[in-house]
């Protein structure tokens, strides 16, 4: 009788050659990816968080600050304007764009006549450059030849000056955001409702709920974990804004104090005033911000997030 000999090495090896295979070819297919990830955006961050310790002109050779930067940020009344003026832009714009983008979006979700010409309506501002939404709605805030004082001022009511007085400064900046926004919210939400199983809507009316009651009791707790992911998107790209601001802001200085964010003080320290440090020390808090933000969210989801299933 012949003796069978197994090789119980054979199969760990030829499972390890073949992870290797894979390996490669997973790592060709994702490489573009890591290299651009790494080229843009985490190398810059790295070497920002290194220069946010020095002070550096952008020219000559970077010296050695240690906190200098973030103790000189902390303490200037410059600065901490722009970390208020981030915070007010970013609690008024979300919530004021996530309603608007909630209500738009269950109208739109409904079947009437011309729905895709209206839903393209809605999105045509996400799709236009910043840079040109901001000097058409600086026209339109113009206190002398704009639209809308033209307006107010055809039927007697009080011309203001929309962008000169720092107590509307901000808010008519805001109201540009969102009405620049609101559509990318839409169409992630209006998703969001067609997820919606009907068979939720069909039960209600049979036990008599009222519309009103059915998007309170059905569609708002389903479409919650749409709503999450638009609120941390949202907050992160109302916190980073800066060309809307740049264009509206022009060269007018009496403007950069009302409207003067921190991604807007990164610009102004390191391109016109040539503080490389200075600037990095600005732009990792507004990393360390938006990071802090960010998590609370996440673990604050575990109580108003519903998944289904």
């Amino acid at each position: 009788m012949a003796r069978v000999t197994v090789n119980v090495d054979s199969a760990p090896t030829f499972k390890k050659k073949k992870w290797i295979k894979d390996g490669w070819w997973a790592l060709l297919f994702i490489g573009p990816t890591l290299l651009g990830l790494f080229t843009f955006y985490i190398g810059p961050a790295i070497a920002s968080f290194a220069l946010s310790f020095t002070h550096w002109d952008g020219l000559t050779s970077p010296t050695f600050a240690g906190l200098e930067n973030v103790i000189a940020l902390f303490t200037s009344p410059v600065f901490m304007r722009s970390l208020l003026n981030t915070l007010v832009f970013m609690l008024v714009a979300v919530p004021a764009s996530l309603a608007f983008a909630t209500l738009i979006a269950v109208l739109l979700n409904q079947r009437i006549r011309g729905m895709i010409f209206y839903r393209a309506l809605y999105f045509l501002p996400v799709v236009t450059m910043p840079i040109a939404v901001g000097m058409v709605w600086k026209w339109l805030y113009n206190t002398e030849f704009g639209l809308f004082n033209y307006l107010l001022g055809a039927v007697g009511l009080p011309q203001p000056e929309w962008l000169f007085n720092p107590s509307i400064a901000l808010l008519s900046v805001i109201a540009v955001y969102v009405w620049m926004t609101i559509g990318n919210n839409v169409i992630l939400i209006l998703a969001g409702l067609q997820s919606v199983d009907p068979g939720y809507y069909e039960a209600a009316e049979i036990d008599g709920a009222s519309k009103v009651r059915q998007f309170f009791s059905i569609t708002l707790p389903l479409i919650t974990p749409t709503l999450f992911f638009v609120i941390v998107t949202a907050m992160i790209s109302s916190l980073q804004v800066f060309d809307l601001l740049f264009v509206m802001i022009g060269d007018t200085t009496a403007l950069v104090g009302p409207l003067r964010t921190i991604v807007y003080g990164v610009y102004e320290s390191g391109f016109m005033f040539s503080q490389m440090g200075y600037a990095s020390a600005q732009a990792f808090i507004l990393f360390l911000l938006i990071l802090g933000i960010t998590i609370l969210q996440f673990v604050g989801q575990k109580k108003w997030v519903h998944y289904d299933g």
